[in-house]
């Protein structure tokens, strides 16, 4: 069971700023995997950052046919690399999780903040060691068993932001079935 979601420190409640998440891809290597990630942004209001270099090109038709007639609408930007990202995002240290198996902390204890970025590593390779040595604080894993060597990266992503979201859950647009 997850742990008490009171327990990871918060902003002071005195602040109301809005929810907002970012997804950060580094030198993601699948397209149908960020196309798939690109819908699951778009539906949750997430931003989609993707850090070069990339496995596949942005016209590939198949990232467009796993985001669907949804990619043009997906919040995107594309870096040259993290450190520009980093300079011109500007995310407080408190702000950055990183996600990796090796990690120590469970993604349960990501902290409950109104703006958050979620970092993920390629499928090949993970998270590039010196990322991980800049924001130890900030490493999180989801617990798998031995009987996997890792999640989808879609799939991982998904988990992440659903849960990061939490605190204040989107507005659900569909009307109900009755």
């Amino acid at each position: 069971m997850p742990p008490d979601r009171s327990s990871p420190p918060s902003e002071p409640t005195s602040v109301i700023r809005p929810i907002e998440r970012h997804v950060v891809l580094v030198a993601p290597d699948v397209h149908w995997n960020t196309g798939n990630i690109g819908r699951t942004c778009l539906g949750a209001g997430a931003f989609l950052h993707l850090i070069r270099p990339l496995g596949f090109s942005l016209e590939d038709r198949h990232l467009k046919r796993a985001g669907l007639d949804y990619w043009s609408k997906v919040k995107l930007a594309v870096w040259e690399d993290i450190d520009t990202f980093l300079e011109k995002m500007q995310p407080r240290p408190e702000e950055i999780c990183l996600f990796s198996k090796t990690a120590s902390q469970a993604f349960w204890n990501m902290p409950a903040r109104a703006r958050l970025y979620l970092i993920f590593g390629s499928e090949t390779r993970g998270l590039p060691d010196d990322l991980r040595s800049r924001f130890p604080d900030g490493l999180y894993h989801i617990p798998i068993s031995r009987s996997i060597r890792s999640l989808n990266l879609s799939t991982a992503v998904g988990i992440v932001l659903y849960e990061s979201l939490r605190q204040k859950p989107p507005e659900h647009e569909w009307p109900p079935d009755h």
